[in-house]
């Protein structure tokens, strides 16, 4: 039974937000620069499969996967 993803959050929806008392606040600047590897990925998946032979690609589904 899939329900409403409001009703699955009630108990926590209300809470105040967490603000660490130990840690400072990262800047918007740092926190881009942190995932901005992950971004690279999808265009390297991209030039992956450019490189890859057409008769090799119909083995991978859409994940990748064999």
């Amino acid at each position: 039974m899939k329900e409403n993803s409001v009703s699955v959050y009630e108990d926590i929806i209300s809470l105040p937000h967490h603000v660490s008392p130990h840690r400072p606040h990262m800047s918007m600047n740092d926190r881009a620069a942190q995932f901005a590897a992950f971004a690279a990925l999808g265009s390297l998946e991209t030039a992956m499969e450019a490189a890859m032979p057409e008769e090799e690609q119909y083995y991978y589904d859409d994940d990748g996967d064999l």
